[in-house]
């Protein structure tokens, strides 16, 4: 018996359609973005440390995939010394990215003279987290960003959820959109008296609906927020009503509080803007969304499956500060990020992946010979030119053995071309989900072809 192979934890091979499926959902996003302007850029899958750590809170920093230095690194390394602060830099200096936005801020600081304000960007591109694997959980992943730099318009994260809204749309997956904003919190932790627990505070009750209200008081009481405190953010928790009516509510409790009072402007501008739009997808306001990362200053955004429990299928946000950290400061950005591996999950539970993925090939041309082959090769060429998708079997098998490659392939028409059909310059098309057979001219059948692509 051979020696058994495996890839890690948390990673996955992708057969032929899976690459389709995914490369469905990656194409519809992509049209999407390059609809509403944005323009691809890619960076490397590794950073300096540098650049990654400090970014994504305490608990994120946690979860960075690290690279071992090359060479000998070990002859500099004392481990006598108890101070892991001196050797670890020895040991490495890189690590994998955490997602798509850091790496972003990093690359407008490095190209600030190539590019042009406000720079709308998107990257389809792998990001990796030492994360525990589980269902729609993976340490290897794809992400789709859009953001845009250098602007501080409401107008962009209006469009961001017209974004949120067209992409899910056209992949045929009801979602609500909601929204909080990072300033509000702010207000809140003020409101509760814990003004400089509110990293703690977002971290916890961004967990709500993982772990339930319970264990996010008790997460906050280990943080040093007292029960009075705790029993103070509940009222807000549940507050019900329409948008409006929300924000209205929010404005009296937390009056005092001039940050809050600009959160909730901000929200006010958006739904303004929104309210002229016919969207397909719910917008609420999530007064418990905190998205736990320590680099959204504004408008927070996550999308979830209105009939499914599965976790954020994209989310995103404002953020003021993150280029000032590599030499810019006062440089706003905004920016969204689809989890295309949980929306792959999401349109295979439901069996809502397009019947035309199932093939990979329109045609395929059964092999008789040599004789055969040549007067249906240059035919095959015309039909690729005009864009159709077909083959020619490769070996002069036995009939039968070709037309089970092509059921078990899924390819809806297989030709035959045999010397009846070269005598006469035609063909003998075969329908192999129907089982009729016609008679086509080359034409024909580019014809017939076209209407299938």
């Amino acid at each position: 018996m051979g020696k058994s192979v495996s890839i890690p934890k948390g990673t996955r091979d992708f057969l032929p359609l899976e690459m389709k499926r995914r490369n469905f959902i990656f194409t519809t996003i992509r049209n999407v973005f390059e609809q509403y302007g944005y323009l691809p850029i890619e960076t490397p899958a590794m950073e300096n440390l540098s650049t990654l750590t400090g970014k994504y809170g305490e608990e994120g920093d946690k979860l960075l995939f690290k690279i071992l230095n090359s060479g000998d690194f070990l002859a500099k390394a004392d481990f006598a010394e108890r101070n892991a602060n001196k050797w670890i830099p020895l040991l490495s200096e890189k690590g994998l990215r955490y997602d798509l936005t850091v790496p972003f801020a990093r690359f407008v600081v490095q190209h600030r003279e190539d590019i042009i304000l406000p720079f709308k960007r998107y990257q389809i591109q792998a990001v990796w987290r030492a994360d525990k694997p589980q269902k729609g959980r993976y340490r290897e992943f794809y992400q789709c960003d859009a953001d845009v730099i250098g602007s501080k318009s409401m107008l962009n994260e209006v469009e961001l959820i017209q974004i949120e809204n067209d992409v899910f749309s056209r992949l045929g997956i009801h979602v609500v959109i909601k929204l909080n904003n990072r300033k509000i919190l702010a207000g809140i932790a003020a409101y509760i008296g814990a003004e400089d627990k509110i990293i703690d505070i977002t971290v916890a009750i961004d967990k709500l609906d993982k772990i339930g209200a319970e264990n996010v008081k008790n997460e906050l009481k280990a943080k040093g927020i007292s029960d009075e405190a705790i029993a103070k953010l509940q009222p807000i928790f549940d507050l019900t009503g329409s948008n409006e009516q929300k924000l209205n509510q929010l404005k009296k409790i937390l009056a005092f509080s001039e940050i809050a009072l600009q959160g909730i402007a901000e929200m006010e501008e958006i739904f303004t803007y929104l309210s002229c739009l016919p969207l397909q997808s719910k917008v609420d306001i999530d007064l418990t969304l905190a998205r736990g990362l320590n680099y959204y200053t504004g408008t927070i955004i996550e999308v979830k499956a209105s009939d499914l429990s599965y976790g954020s299928l994209s989310g995103g946000g404002r953020y003021d500060n993150l280029t000032g950290i590599f030499g810019i400061p006062d440089m706003s950005g905004v920016g969204i990020s689809f989890g295309a591996d949980r929306i792959y999950d999401v349109l295979n539970e439901t069996n809502a992946f397009p019947d035309m993925l199932q093939s990979h090939m329109q045609a395929m041309f059964v092999n008789f010979g040599e004789t055969e082959s040549l007067y249906v090769l240059p035919i095959i060429h015309e039909l690729r030119a005009a864009g159709s998708r077909v083959m020619l079997y490769p070996d002069a098998q036995k009939i039968g053995k070709q037309f089970a490659f092509a059921n078990n392939h899924n390819i809806p028409f297989v030709v035959i071309a045999g010397e009846e059909e070269m005598k006469n310059k035609n063909l003998q098309v075969k329908n192999m989900k129907s089982g009729e057979q016609q008679i086509l001219t080359s034409s024909d059948l580019t014809a017939l072809l076209k209407l299938q692509q």
